[in-house]
């Protein structure tokens, strides 16, 4: 079986999705050859991709231009959109020619509506799956501009295109797109490791997804009972600080091992916090509508707390005692990326039987 899986570059939790929804395939089909094609470069994928694959280093969407983390850049998200979209019939028949030249017996789309229409003019099955679709979200950003609609029908008409779309848990409703198919958590389970921190400390991770948005560190009280774990690329030389890639794990055991993590509303942060049980300390981004249902998931499967304004000026003393006072809950059981796996294997077999 021959998949082409494209991967979105908007930030890691895309990857964060795929890899174990690839990997659960991966062992149940022996045979599997894959191909990628993702913005993400490859060392990220091999971080979380357990299967060998080849690797297509470029973009088939941008999802929304961000000014950080937390905000979306929405006069650059509208005029890239406009211009993808000008010469929307080329780009979906150059799409289909790349596929048709492949020949995969299904392609797999996290969340690019791009692959998805190349795929369907090429005559190939596809599959999407993720927790929101750039449609969705397009329309709540630009849904009343006049030039919009003609857009937001392309985006649908990709979207419905597809043998099924996988709503994975949590998720945004989806109300308009076709043959959705809900299935359970998708997120990767992590090995607790000894960090080798001074006894007596805990281990706070700050993790803001893999859009670029630096807090300032050194500004923030010094606690002896408190250690940070930040990104290499900020460059941040306080005594009570280390970085992420110095103590070389991948990303769910680091998160399994730490006492809790700073964030944003994000999906594989979200869903791997609460299956690793780790507690959550995050601020809302500005306008992103689809934390709504990932803030009441973690709410009711994880530890969590909500700080209001700011990260800038650090994390107050009494959220730090409220994610270590409390009780501890059942971790979450991530379920989808064996239901995906299943559904992918039945329809790329099917297809491949076909031919």
């Amino acid at each position: 079986m021959h998949l082409f899986a494209d991967i979105s570059g908007h930030g890691l939790g895309h990857l964060a999705i795929s890899a174990p929804i690839l990997n659960a395939l991966a062992r149940k089909r022996t045979d599997l050859r894959l191909t990628i094609r993702s913005a993400i470069p490859t060392e990220r994928l091999r971080q979380r991709i357990g299967i060998e694959f080849t690797h297509w280093q470029q973009a088939s969407d941008f999802g929304f231009r961000m000014l950080d983390a937390l905000s979306v850049d929405r006069i650059a998200s509208a005029a890239e959109y406009r211009e993808v979209h000008a010469d929307w019939d080329r780009r979906v028949a150059r799409d289909a020619a790349t596929i048709s030249d492949l020949a995969p017996d299904l392609v797999f789309a996290n969340v690019s509506y791009l692959a998805l229409a190349g795929a369907a003019a090429a005559g190939v099955p596809a599959v999407a799956a993720c927790s929101l679709n750039w449609a969705d979200l397009f329309a709540h950003f630009f849904g009343a501009e006049a030039w919009a609609a003609p857009i937001h029908a392309e985006m649908l008409a990709a979207y419905r295109s597809a043998s099924a779309f996988l709503r994975i848990t949590p998720g945004m409703p989806m109300a308009k797109l076709a043959r959705v198919v809900p299935i359970g958590v998708v997120a990767s389970p992590g090995r607790p490791c000894d960090l080798g921190l001074p006894t007596g400390t805990r281990a706070v991770l700050l993790a803001l997804g893999g859009i670029s948005h630096r807090l300032p560190v050194e500004d923030w009280p010094t606690r002896p009972d408190i250690f940070w774990i930040l990104p290499e690329e900020w460059r941040c030389r306080r005594a009570d600080t280390r970085s992420v890639e110095s103590f070389g794990l991948a990303f769910p055991d680091l998160l399994a091992s730490v006492d809790a993590v700073v964030t944003k509303p994000g999906y594989g942060t979200f869903t791997e916090a609460a299956v690793n049980g780790t507690p959550v300390i995050f601020q809302r981004r500005a306008d992103w509508p689809e934390q709504d249902c990932l803030i009441e998931w973690l709410a009711s499967n994880g530890n969590c707390i909500e700080v209001s304004g700011s990260l800038n000026s650090g994390i107050p003393t009494s959220v730090l005692e409220h994610v270590a006072s409390a009780s501890p809950r059942r971790a979450a059981q991530p379920t989808g990326a064996e239901e995906a796996a299943e559904i992918l294997m039945d329809i790329g077999s099917r297809a491949s039987g076909c031919r």
